[in-house]
């Protein structure tokens, strides 16, 4: 059970009981209490639902594009900036002072390379003399040793600093820059594309209802206190 079921609960037992028992301040006490808990609860669910005849009711599904264009701003504005992409290759020692290719690399199809070396082989003058031993086939064996130790010294040479400061200055060329941002833009703007009013409303209900229930507490409380206050004056 929730807080904003078990505020609304007590705020209406003391109702009730003061009710019964014809205590007027517990009575208001409890009637305000309820009140404010109710009132917060309802609230709280309009944020999120559309309650017909409730102007203003829904308005966090209501106005998702607002929030994909409220996203999309952070994004581009805050984070993915020139000058922060420019620190983030640039910043000696950060996450970007050393680039891992490996895994790039490893999934490349090395065979061309292979196919162009048997033709530039056939294509020298060592081609007649392989053909005495039989063509191009003769080296075929080579082929998975030749890629295996292929990507292992592409792997070394992407693993080099003089390597990686060459790839973060062509990086860091303006129209390099302008490109990357161009494209991590359009990243964002097809994710958010794909939202839809009810994935941006779970996705802030996710973020903040389980908070707002404090909503509904407090309205128990601060609703009680002011019943209090108004049985003491009457």
């Amino acid at each position: 059970m929730n807080k904003s079921v078990i505020t609304n609960l007590i705020a209406l037992f003391i109702a009730v009981t003061g009710y019964l028992l014809k205590h007027d301040m517990l009575f208001y006490v409890g009637i305000f209490a309820v009140s404010g808990a109710i009132t917060n609860s309802l609230a709280v669910h309009m944020l999120f639902e559309k309650v017909p005849g409730l102007y203003g009711s829904g308005v966090i599904p209501a106005r998702f594009e607002d929030f994909k264009v409220g996203i999309r701003d952070l994004m581009m504005k805050q984070f993915f900036t020139e000058a922060n992409i420019d620190k983030f290759l640039s910043e000696k020692g950060g996450a970007a002072s050393h680039l891992n290719f490996t895994p790039i690399i490893e999934k490349i199809d090395l065979e061309p390379a292979f196919d162009s070396l048997l033709k530039t082989i056939e294509e020298s003058s060592f081609g007649g003399m392989l053909a005495m031993f039989g063509g191009n086939e003769a080296l075929m064996p080579l082929k998975g040793s030749f890629i295996e130790k292929m990507r292992g010294s592409l792997i070394e040479i992407s693993a080099s600093d003089n390597f990686n400061e060459l790839v973060r200055d062509e990086l860091e060329q303006p129209e390099v820059m302008g490109s990357m941002r161009d494209k991590v833009e359009d990243i964002i703007n097809k994710r958010l594309d794909e939202l839809t009013p009810k994935m941006v409303k779970d996705i802030i209900q996710e973020m903040i209802r389980k908070h707002l229930g404090w909503l509904v507490v407090w309205g128990g409380v601060f609703g009680g206190l002011i019943g209090l206050i108004s049985a003491s004056i009457l």
